[in-house]
């Protein structure tokens, strides 16, 4: 038996226009495979209904006929039907406590909860992600504020003429507008006052990739870390300088003793940060790491508040930070945003937040659906990413006990919760489930 899958409509933001399964993926599910497809109708989503339809998928409002329900974002809890098996990217393996009713409801109402980004190779490599178009719509978004921020400061520049991700068409549109700013920044240079323009991204994985990508449209000069310096001797208005940061950039031993990565890993309580040499060169910040309570912050309030507080006033303009953990890596970021209201100035010394581009103290970009602000371009490149897996999701029997779950060792793994239980390799959650009712 092929069995059955269904997609539903993204209900958590207005602009969240992203699909699982794209129309050509719904094809090549029902012709190859014999799997049935039920889509709930979505007057959002960058796909239309009717090329759900015209590519054989059924359209239903009720999915429960289908034991498989795969979404993108978080789903509300009063949404979840019992015994069903919902895959999406849930967000409840840091224990966030925002998402622990979500995940509490569905424990009560037996489902299975799979994780996309737990869906990983051997090696621990993830295998099925939005990160890429997260650093390209982050990128794109943190030049837009750029912009904005130094227009405001009396600076027309070039990256005035770069609007938000979303209001392209297309990633190629985007590009075109980014290519003719850097053209324009070659030719006549930037103001005195701005240069070196500075750069520097933190992480080297996919987000990083789609950040880069996006640099590369403009005349940039890769530049390491420890020469950042450098850049002020005779800097050039004619380029920006961009530089990456590595995990032996951002922190060091508390001991003295020499950086290890896998130790960095394993034991992050024993490093500290040093990454506040590099503030007062860097005109943006781009951060694309990962992050959780363990590890030591890139960025925290009193650095802020000291280069505040000086006699001139700091190079830093803006802060993308995609890795948008409320208060974590970068600590002034203090709420998420949405794609309609994506920055805010952070006021180091009142420590306020302020929407636009005003202000005393860096622009803050925060929005955590970046992806969505490039829907077909993400979509189209994250279901041909998931569709091998797809298949076996429809005809697994979610009814066994999960030592007898049916399931590729990739999708095993992102199993977060089988039949109201939470799974071996994430039990730990239960601690945040019971500090969540506690409070």
């Amino acid at each position: 038996m092929a069995g059955t899958i269904a997609v539903r409509r993204e209900t958590k933001s207005p602009l969240e226009r992203r699909t699982p399964v794209t129309p050509d993926l719904v094809a090549k599910l029902v012709r190859s495979s014999g799997v049935e497809v039920l889509v709930q109708p979505s007057a959002r989503r960058v796909f239309r209904d009717d090329e759900y339809v015209r590519a054989g998928a059924t359209m239903a409002e009720n999915l429960a006929d289908s034991k498989v329900v795969l979404g993108v974002k978080e789903i509300p809890p009063d949404l979840f039907q019992p015994d069903t098996a919902y895959v999406f990217f849930s967000h409840v393996i840091k224990g966030q406590p925002y998402n622990m009713p979500m995940l509490a409801k569905m424990l009560e109402l037996g489902c299975t909860l799979i994780d996309y980004e737990k869906i990983c190779d051997e090696t621990g490599k993830r295998l099925i992600f939005f990160g890429r178009f997260a650093g390209l719509a982050g990128m794109i978004d943190s030049l837009w504020a750029l912009g904005q921020r130094l227009r405001r400061e009396g600076f027309p520049t070039p990256l005035a003429s770069i609007e938000q991700a979303h209001e392209y068409e297309s990633l190629h549109d985007a590009k075109i507008v980014i290519r003719k700013a850097g053209e324009r920044i070659a030719s006549e240079g930037l103001p005195e006052e701005l240069t070196p323009l500075t750069i520097g991204i933190a992480g080297y994985g996919n987000v990083a990739n789609g950040v880069r990508e996006i640099l590369s449209e403009l005349p940039t000069r890769e530049v390491q870390p420890g020469k950042l310096e450098t850049t002020f001797e005779d800097p050039s208005p004619h380029c920006l300088y961009q530089t990456t940061f590595r995990e032996e950039d951002l922190v060091e031993t508390q001991d003295g003793r020499a950086f290890e990565l896998q130790n960095y890993y394993d034991h992050p309580e024993g490093y500290r940060s040093v990454f506040d040499q590099y503030l007062p060169q860097l005109t943006v910040l781009m951060n694309c790491n990962y992050w959780d309570e363990r590890y030591p912050r890139l960025i925290t309030k009193e650095q802020l508040r000291a280069m505040w507080s000086g006699d001139t006033p700091p190079r830093l303009r803006v802060i993308g930070d995609l890795g948008c953990d409320v208060e974590g890596a970068v600590e002034c970021t203090l709420k998420c945003t949405e794609p309609s209201d994506p920055i805010y100035v952070y006021d180091p010394i009142e420590g306020t937040i302020s929407s636009g581009v005003d202000g005393s103290g860096p622009v803050v970009l925060a929005v955590d659906i970046l992806p969505a602000e490039l829907p077909r371009e993400a979509s189209e490149e994250f279901s041909s990413a998931l569709g091998s897996f797809l298949p076996a999701l429809a005809k697994a029997d979610f009814d066994v006990p999960f030592s007898e779950l049916a399931l590729p060792p990739e999708l095993l793994g992102a199993v977060i919760a089988h039949r109201g239980k939470l799974t071996p390799d994430f039990r730990y959650i239960e601690a945040h489930l019971a500090a969540t009712d506690r409070g």
